[in-house]
């Protein structure tokens, strides 16, 4: 009986959401499109940032040309009553290979007029979450970036060069697969950040095992991205926030 109400549950609640394309202006450039997975009535709101180049390439159409793992698991926050939200960015930010370009100004201002735009639109507890070259942005927007509508941040398979300062004082949670072989992000990166907080800061490490691995190890279909993990991935990442 619980399993069917628990089944039911999460019918009622995901026949519920709607999806919605939304292009915030900057200056007189191209806009920073978003993509939110939205619930009737939200506890909080999570901006995906994804690695790579940080172009998941959003259409006008709400569809999405990458297969990320930020893009395979939208429709798990649901369950949770949190709004998911996948931001693209109009430009190539660059990876450790080419050059990461995510502590650019013009990068952080647009980082921050996502989590300006979406505070006001809901006025819930506004999360950022990096995977891989994601975790940079997380990272540089929360150690140059001063803002009070920030909640928290989550990072996942982190890339060896991100760091937080000291004076960083909102919750930060880090996951990791265990098996993540990607040399730029060893499990050893988020590891460092969550034994490096203070001790008066909320910090948290979740290792995540099991899953498969396809193709590429720094590609989103190996353990790296969390294949075939993406439940217990949102699960965790949602836990954290909603606990907060």
């Amino acid at each position: 009986m619980n399993r069917l109400l628990a089944t039911l549950f999460f019918y009622l609640v995901s026949t519920a959401v709607f999806s919605q394309v939304i292009d915030l202006p900057h200056l007189n450039e191209a806009p920073t499109r978003t993509l939110l997975i939205g619930v009737p009535k939200p506890r909080a709101v999570v901006l995906l940032f994804p690695g790579g180049g940080g172009m998941p390439v959003i259409y006008e159409n709400g569809t999405v040309r990458s297969k990320h793992t930020f893009v395979r698991s939208m429709d798990l926050w649901a369950q949770y009553q949190i709004n998911a939200v996948l931001v693209d960015s109009p430009y190539d930010l660059g990876d450790l290979r080419r050059g990461d370009r995510r502590d650019r100004s013009d990068h952080l201002a647009r980082v921050s007029e996502v989590v300006e735009f979406y505070k006001k639109k809901f006025n819930l507890p506004v999360w950022i979450f990096g995977h891989s070259m994601g975790t940079s942005t997380a990272t540089y927007f929360a150690n140059q970036v001063k803002t009070n509508s920030l909640s928290g941040i989550i990072i996942a398979g982190t890339v060896r060069t991100a760091s937080l300062n000291d004076d960083v004082k909102f919750p930060v949670l880090a996951i990791h697969h265990i098996n993540d072989q990607c040399a730029g992000t060893p499990p050893s990166a988020s590891e460092n950040i969550i034994s490096s907080r203070p001790k008066n800061t909320i910090s948290r490490l979740e290792i995540i095992e099991g899953g498969a691995s396809d193709g590429n190890v720094c590609e989103s279909f190996a353990y790296h991205g969390f294949n075939q993990t993406e439940p217990e991935f949102i699960k965790r990442a949602a836990q954290f926030i909603l606990s907060q």
